[in-house]
């Protein structure tokens, strides 16, 4: 899948991406995920991204919705609307698939898809990423990718504030 010209057709519905993922996973494939708001995609995002891409043949990328981002950031966020981040996540060489989710947490995706990978950002650890029981439930293996976490959508909002 990967290098597919058309960015908006990695964009999949949970439930359209159950039935893709399986004859993938059947023919040897290994899926990971990852996930995040990626409001403002910045350098950090890339290299996390690019990194997850790396761990398996077929990354997906859950996107938090819009009322998902509210729920965990506030209000005034998010600055791009879902569909539009969707989109430029798809468009990061090494995506095959994004996925647009509801949930505060990313455990319905992670259900739906049973990932070998679920990959998060250095500003975690294994063992403080909220979904690890539940992948490892699965079989799966929890991962930290990327740089350091010098980088922030909520940084570069505040310093645009402040300017």
């Amino acid at each position: 899948m990967r290098n597919s010209p058309n960015t908006k057709d990695k964009i999949v519905t949970l439930s359209k991406l159950s039935e893709l993922l399986p004859p993938l996973r059947a023919a040897g494939a290994n899926i990971a995920l990852a996930n995040g708001a990626f409001d403002m995609i910045h350098v950090g995002h890339v290299r996390y991204l690019q990194a997850a891409a790396k761990l398996a043949d077929i990354l997906v990328v859950a996107v938090n919705s819009d009322s998902s981002v509210k729920m965990s950031k506030g209000n005034s966020r998010p600055i791009i609307p879902e569909e539009e981040r969707a989109e430029m996540v798809a468009a990061l060489t090494g995506v095959d698939y994004v996925v647009i989710f509801n949930e505060k947490s990313v455990s319905e995706v992670i259900r739906a898809i049973r990932p070998d990978f679920h990959v998060k950002g250095t500003d975690y650890t294994p063992e403080n990423v909220p979904e690890s029981a539940l992948v490892k439930e699965f079989g799966g293996r929890v991962v930290i990718a990327g740089d350091p976490k010098n980088h922030s959508s909520t940084q570069i909002i505040k310093k645009l504030k402040d300017n």
